[in-house]
C-alpha cells in the first residue's frame, strides 16, 4: 500500500521502492504514530470536519491495533513504505473505507514531524531518569569510599583529593547534562501537527487541541519550520555525545585505576571479561565497551549535522535520514548508562592502596609552599624552596614528612616543628576550602 500514486503510470522501481522504505527503522515509532492520530481524528470529530460517529470508529480502531502491537497479536512486518502506511492499511482492513478519511487536512510531512517529536521526547525523560541514577551511583559510592586519594594533571599526582570528591566530580558532569536534556525537553514540546505538508490546510483544524492532547505546550508557530525543524534531534544527539564524553573520562580512569600499575580499584566480575588465552586476566571490557562506543554517537550528531546543512524549505526526504542515528544513539547512550552505573554500584575501592599513593607522590608540595607563605615567604620563592627539598627526597627516596627538621632548615630557616601537622594529608584536607572535599 503507498499513501501516492494518482500521478503515476509506471511502478516504482523495486530498487527504488526498497531504497525509500523506512518501515524497517521507523516502526519503532508506532505508539506514537497511532497516539498523533488518535489526536488527529479526535479534532476532526470535534470540528465537523468528520461525523462524531466516523470519528469514535477510526479512534476506536487505532485503539485496537495499538493493543494488538503491544500485546503481540500484531506483528510489525510486511511491505510497507513506513509506520504511517502500515497503521492506515490496517486501520482500512478494519473499519473499512472510513479508515480512508484518517489523513483528512494532514501530511505525512506533519504526521512524521508529531512522531519524531513525541518519539524525542519520551527519550529525554528517560535519558535523565538514566542520569539520576548514576548520579545517585556516584554519590552514595563516593560515601562508602571516603578516603584519601591522589589528584592527578597530566597523569602525575599532583595533590591528595579524597574518592568521594571525585566521583562527586563527575556527578557534577552528570547533573549538567541533566540540565542540558531538560532544556532540550522544552524546546522540542511543540506540537507541528496541522503544519500539513508547508502550508497548512484549508479545512478548519483546531492546533490547539490536538497540541493538549498530545501533551505539547503550544502548536509551532510556521507550519514551514514545523515540518523542517530537526534541530532538537540534532540538540538531544549534541547532548547524548556529551554524555558520552563525560562516560569515556570516567570508562578511562576506571581502566586505568583497575590496572596492576595502579590497583585503586577492581570491577565487579559481572561487567569484566577475561582473556581466551591468558587465565589470570580480569578484562574492564565494559568501560572500554563505553570509551568505544562514544565514537559512534559523536559519528551520529557529524552525519545528522552533514544531512541538515545543506537543505532548503520545507520538507526534504533526505530528513528521513534522521532517524537510524537518533534510535541507535539512544540505545547506545542508554545501555552505557545504565552499565556504568551497575560498574559504580559494584566497584571495590582500595583504600589502602589509595593512601600508599598518596604518601608516595609528594602531594603535600603544594601545601609545604603554602606553609612557608603564611611564615612571610614570598610565593615564587617558596615554590622554588620546596621543588629543592623535593629533588633532595627524591635523592634520599623518601617523602617531605621523612625528613629531619635540620634538614628542612636547611632549605629555609623559618620551617618549624609545625611543618609536619601541616603538611599531614588528613591535616590538609580540614584546612581552608579544602574542608569541602571531606
Amino acid at each position: 500500500m503507498k499513501l501516492w500514486g494518482g500521478r503515476f503510470q509506471k511502478e516504482e522501481n523495486q530498487m527504488m521502492e526498497d531504497f525509500n522504505s523506512s518501515f524497517p527503522f521507523d516502526k519503532r515509532l508506532y505508539q506514537e504514530d497511532i497516539m498523533g492520530s488518535m489526536a488527529h481524528a479526535k479534532m476532526l470529530g470535534n470540528q465537523g470536519i468528520l461525523s462524531r460517529e466516523e470519528a469514535e470508529q477510526i479512534q476506536a480502531g487505532l485503539a485496537e491495533i495499538l493493543t494488538d502491537i503491544q500485546s503481540g497479536a500484531l506483528s510489525l512486518s510486511g511491505d510497507y513504505e513506513d509506520i504511517h502506511t502500515f497503521v492506515e492499511a490496517q486501520l482500512t482492513q478494519r473499519i473499512g473505507e472510513v479508515g480512508k478519511k484518517l489523513h483528512t487536512g494532514r501530511s505525512r510531512n506533519d504526521q512524521v514531524a508529531v512522531d519524531m517529536r513525541l518519539y524525542a521526547r519520551h527519550c529525554a525523560q528517560d535519558l535523565h531518569e538514566k542520569l539520576k541514577d548514576l548520579v545517585d551511583a556516584l554519590v552514595s559510592t563516593g560515601q562508602e569510599n571516603n578516603c584519601i586519594m591522589p589528584g592527578y594533571t597530566h597523569l602525575q599526582r599532583a595533590q591528595a583529593v579524597t574518592f568521594r570528591y571525585y566521583m562527586e566530580a563527575y556527578a557534577s558532569m552528570f547533573r549538567r547534562d541533566m540540565v542540558r536534556v531538560e532544556n532540550s525537553q522544552n524546546l522540542l514540546n511543540e506540537s507541528p501537527l496541522g503544519c500539513a505538508a508547508l502550508a497548512g490546510t484549508t479545512h478548519d483544524i483546531d492546533r490547539k487541541q490536538t497540541a493538549e492532547e498530545l501533551g505539547f505546550a503550544k502548536p509551532v508557530d510556521n507550519f514551514l519550520d514545523g515540518v523542517s525543524d530537526r534541530d532538537y534531534l540534532m540538540e538531544l544527539l549534541a547532548d547524548m555525545s556529551i554524555i558520552m564524553v563525560h562516560l569515556s573520562r570516567l570508562s578511562e580512569e576506571l581502566i586505568l585505576w583497575s590496572s596492576q600499575e595502579f590497583r585503586f580499584v577492581s570491577l565487579d566480575d559481572a561487567y569484566s571479561t577475561g582473556s581466551s588465552i591468558m587465565p589470570q586476566k580480569k578484562n574492564p571490557d565494559s568501560c572500554e565497551l563505553i570509551r568505544g562506543k562514544s565514537g559512534r554517537v559523536f559519528g551520529h550528531l557529524m552525519g545528522l549535522l552533514t544531512t541538515m546543512k545543506g537543505l532548503p524549505l520545507a520538507y526534504n526526504k533526505d530528513m528521513q535520514e534522521d532517524k537510524q542515528p537518533f534510535f541507535d544513539s539512544y540505545d547506545t547512550v542508554m545501555a552505557a548508562l545504565e552499565i556504568m552505573c551497575g560498574v559504580i554500584r559494584t566497584l571495590r575501592v582500595h583504600q589502602e592502596r589509595m593512601e600508599e599513593s598518596v604518601k608516595n607522590g609528594f602531594l603535600n608540595a603544594t601545601e609545604v609552599a603554602d606553609y612557608l607563605v603564611a611564615h612571610g615567604v614570598a610565593f615564587r620563592d617558596a615554590h622554588g624552596i620546596v621543588g629543592r627539598i623535593v629533588l633532595r627526597c627524591e635523592e634520599k627516596q623518601c617523602a617531605i614528612e621523612e625528613l629531619s627538621l635540620v634538614e628542612l632548615q636547611e632549605f629555609c630557616p623559618v620551617i618549624e616543628e609545625s611543618l609536619y601537622d601541616y603538611i599531614d594529608y588528613k591535616n590538609i584536607l580540614k584546612k581552608g576550602n579544602k574542608k569541602e572535599m571531606l
